[in-house]
């Protein structure tokens, strides 16, 4: 027997494993962290890809707008922030024509201390820093329509702004294809509108992991950022660690694609089979911190185990599911079906991550360990559990105490690619 210790939310989960039935463990790439991220954070700013250096490309006096992650996602925000709001300094732009708005997309809004943790307290401290909450239609600006049929609305302090700087980390999106990029701003600091008519190209074919080229709804996207469009990209890559492994500056589409090939290089792993079992977790805070979040886990592991399997997912939630919609949604639909259905016929924010979480359920059970009442977690579907002793008692009854085993201690970074 082997013992582990997981991340898991804040902390680690113990458990012990009779290593034999392990086919595999799977882990990102090992793709060296940068031995000078400080200096490559400078290097991305004045030797960027597709366009001039930061400094050339702004005029003193300018209102610059950056936009930065929610705490939902980690990009070292916290490093290279310092480092770009002195450089902007540097090429003319005081503190008081610098403000941050936070991506918050369609999650809550953050509060002063989480946006501190961020950006640093001297920085708080240095520029205006605001919600871009998708809810309050008062603080958009509607800049037309994309061929999609996809109103357009951005926060009017990015629109009003000189300059934007979109900032962030790229990482494989289930439907986006990838993280990063101009996802910053849509559907960063976008409408609710606005996401919801992007989101639901979602059901059409192509919106999938790893693929920008002929997904509709990342050229939706495109389109509607044109329509605004950013000076500046500065994306990180980040290991299972959270340490760098790359830093990207310049042209909002061409910094970007050049880190999702890095993404793909370090993040995409392949493996020899499906195992009936997968064991994932996915990676600790703030991965873990809702089941929106932990979808994406989700959805990884779905990709490593055989078709009726079992995935055991840690995932402590301690914000609950981290949508109100999604609460109603499985209070309303009785099946998985009913809820894709739902989906369908009017897709609603909220809806379709209930209808991403519950499809993956018609491939495997889940098991899930969480913070989670158990009668919620029955009620979304999952089978709940409270340690992976538990869950692999559950699992062998039905699949046999000889079932491999297949390990995925950060599933939100690792991406299983499977040759079949």
């Amino acid at each position: 027997m082997k013992k582990y210790s997981w991340h898991y939310g804040k902390g680690n989960m113990e458990f012990t494993l009779d290593e034999k039935r392990v086919a595999a463990e799977l882990h990102v790439a090992e793709t060296k962290p940068l031995a000078d991220p400080i200096g490559a954070i400078h290097e991305a700013l004045d030797h960027p890809i597709g366009t001039k250096a930061l400094r050339e490309l702004v005029k003193p006096g300018q209102r610059v707008m950056i936009i930065a992650n929610d705490t939902t996602r980690v990009a070292n925000t916290d490093i290279f922030m310092p480092i770009l709001v002195d450089y902007l300094n540097e090429a003319g732009i005081p503190d008081n024509n610098i403000t941050i708005l936070f991506a918050l997309g369609t999650h809550r809004e953050m509060t002063q201390d989480e946006m501190i943790s961020q950006v640093t307290e001297g920085i708080a401290n240095r520029v205006t820093m605001l919600n871009s909450n998708a809810r309050k239609e008062e603080d958009f600006v509607e800049l037309g329509t994309t061929s999609f049929g996809t109103p357009v609305r951005f926060h009017k302090a990015a629109v009003e702004a000189d300059h934007i700087i979109c900032t962030g980390s790229v990482v494989h999106h289930y439907f986006a294809g990838f993280g990063g990029g101009r996802k910053a701003l849509f559907p960063g600091c976008a409408q609710m509108e606005t996401i919801r008519k992007n989101h639901s190209l979602m059901l059409r074919p192509g919106s999938e992991i790893g693929r920008l080229e002929g997904n509709p709804l990342y050229e939706d996207q495109l389109e509607g950022v044109a329509m605004c469009r950013p000076t500046f990209l500065l994306n990180t890559v980040l290991n299972e660690k959270k340490e760098f492994t790359g830093v990207f500056g310049g042209d909002y589409i061409q910094a970007h694609k050049a880190a999702c090939q890095l993404v793909e290089e370090q993040n995409g792993v392949r493996i020899k089979e499906r195992t009936p079992i997968v064991i994932a977790t996915c990676g600790g805070y703030p991965k873990d911190i809702n089941l929106y979040q932990s979808q994406k886990s989700m959805d990884n592991a779905a990709m490593a185990v055989a078709p009726g399997g079992v995935v055991i997912l840690l995932s402590e939630c301690p914000e609950g599911s981290g949508s109100d919609v999604f609460d109603r949604t499985i209070d309303t639909y009785d099946s998985i079906d009913a809820i894709e259905e739902a989906v369908r016929k009017n897709f609603q924010i909220g809806e379709h991550k209930a209808y991403a979480i519950t499809r993956l359920m018609k491939k495997a059970d889940f098991y899930l360990v969480s913070a989670l009442p158990d009668a919620y977690a029955k009620k979304a579907f999952f089978t709940p559990v409270h340690s992976v002793e538990e869950a692999l008692a559950l699992a062998d009854k039905k699949l046999g105490a000889d079932a491999k085993i297949t390990l995925m201690p950060y599933a939100s970074y690792t991406v299983p690619v499977c040759k079949d």
